[in-house]
């Protein structure tokens, strides 16, 4: 059945996002994309960091590429490397730095807010922030944090909101952060730019116009 094959393909990538998401933790990882081609199977890699993804003379890249046609079968995988230009703005990579943060001890208001004015600083229009877990004591609870405009629901929430997902492990437990960022380039259905009319242009064409009569 082709709902069988869209869950099982689904079921890959994610798997093959949450082995890439653990190898190069180091390296910034910032998402990946695949692409069949007539070729092969092409694996582009978004990290900070891209010569840690590489490796010294290219040898993380052929393990990577190894385990992605052993443990994955992809059929002839090609590994590409792009770096991320603008950190700020990818939500799985300021999840990863916030639950750096936190791991080293800092309070979760601090890193939350300095992680907000550098996102927003990087010319994000909106970002969110959640951290859960044991934060205040020995009971579970949530704290979020917002900053500039961001969409929620509808259609712009899911083709423009981008979101990242890390945890951290803490002596009273384990805490999850998330992050939503709503980029710069986002144009929105109710953006409207309203134009100024050229009246000066009008006024002197009836002008001509009347000098003419």
């Amino acid at each position: 059945m082709i709902e069988k094959d869209f869950v099982t393909e689904g079921l890959k990538r994610t798997k093959i996002d949450e082995y890439l998401e653990k190898e190069l933790e180091r390296a910034g990882y910032g998402g990946m994309d695949i692409q069949v081609t007539p070729l092969g199977t092409m694996v582009v890699v978004y990290a900070e960091r891209p010569g840690m993804v590489i490796g010294r003379g290219g040898k993380t890249v052929r393990a990577i590429t190894q385990k992605l046609k052993n443990k994955f079968k992809l059929e002839n995988p090609q590994v590409e490397v792009k770096e991320v230009e603008v950190p700020e703005l990818n939500p799985r990579i300021m999840a990863h730095k916030i639950a750096a943060m936190l791991q080293r001890g800092m309070h979760f208001r601090r890193v939350a807010y300095t992680a907000m004015r550098r996102i927003m600083a990087a010319g994000a229009q909106g970002v969110e922030i959640t951290i859960s877990g044991k934060i205040r004591g020995a009971r579970a609870a949530m704290a979020k944090f917002t900053d500039g405009y961001i969409k929620k629901c509808g259609e712009p929430a899911m083709e423009f909101v981008r979101e990242g997902f890390a945890t951290v492990q803490l002596k009273p437990g384990v805490l999850g952060v998330y992050v939503r960022i709503m980029p710069p380039d986002a144009k929105l259905p109710d953006d409207v730019e309203i134009k100024t009319p050229k009246i000066e242009e009008e006024v002197e064409e009836v002008e001509e116009e009347a000098k003419k009569e």
